[in-house]
């Protein structure tokens, strides 16, 4: 093979590449055609001519980049704010029992409470700005990353830290030796799940209190009865969250390429 011939795709390895564009030509093609021979009314359930079109006059609109924006930002503090803490209070809990038995009980009730009915509260302690978003981000994305950066620090292989503690190892040591390396594919699996839940809350809090963001313009076309414009929106989100899973997908290739993927712990 030359250095200019690149290698061919077998389909038959790898048939998504084939069914998931036909999957979606075919839903849209049905939709399209499908709803109005059943008399369903466009302000009920748009077209998806009519849902791109609209998508189209946002993207065109620079007030609509703006909220994009505000949304974006929220959620990626949001999200680094939650993975922060969770990094730190995940590496306590797993090294140290003490903190573990004093602490897991009030972060599993914690999880238990829904996280919209803290949006009310958290929009009462920190204002209509950014800033209760932005919680709301760091709390729902917590408690996945916690999950799985504790199992995966307490997943290192038992004969390697033996043989590491024999061999004269510290604490320290056996943690960036060996720990580490095994908790950073549940790592990534924390984050995959994590900053997903961090647009989420960013949108949830937007929805209690917000003069900008694409949760609050979510709302504005809803009292304008702008159905198609709020499916806009709805792609828009889907788009973010899929972006954000495909970055998070490449890094974890890149960085643990020698680990298989975990399934999501805590989701």
């Amino acid at each position: 093979m030359s250095k200019t011939e690149r290698p061919r795709v077998d389909l038959r390895e790898r048939p998504e590449l084939l069914l998931v564009p036909a999957v979606f030509v075919i839903v849209m093609l049905a939709w399209e055609f499908a709803a109005p021979a059943f008399g369903v009314d466009d302000y009920v359930l748009p077209r998806p001519s009519q849902i791109f079109g609209a998508l189209r006059t946002q993207l065109s609109d620079p007030l609509f980049w703006n909220h994009l924006k505000v949304t974006l930002l929220e959620s990626l503090y949001g999200f680094l704010l939650g993975v922060g803490a969770a990094l730190v209070l995940g590496t306590a809990v797993s090294q140290v029992r003490l903190i573990e038995r004093t602490f897991m009980p009030y972060i599993v009730a914690f999880q238990t409470v829904p996280k919209v009915a803290l949006a009310p509260l958290f929009v009462v302690w920190f204002g209509f700005g950014m800033t209760s978003k932005v919680v709301m981000a760091a709390v729902i994305s917590f408690f996945p990353v916690l999950v799985n950066v504790i199992e995966g620090l307490r997943s290192a292989d038992a004969d390697q830290i033996q043989m590491l503690t024999v061999f004269g190892a510290g604490r320290f040591e056996v943690f960036r030796m060996v720990r580490l390396p095994s908790a950073l594919p549940f790592l990534f699996a924390g984050l995959d799940i994590g900053i997903v839940f961090a647009i989420l809350g960013a949108v949830v809090g937007e929805f209690i209190g917000a003069k900008e963001g694409l949760g609050y313009l979510l709302l504005q076309t809803n009292y304008n009865f702008d159905i198609a414009g709020m499916f806009a929106v709805l792609v828009v989100l889907s788009a973010l969250g899929l972006i954000a899973h495909v970055i998070i997908r490449f890094a974890h290739k890149r960085i643990v390429f020698w680990a298989e993927e975990h399934r999501v712990i805590g989701a």
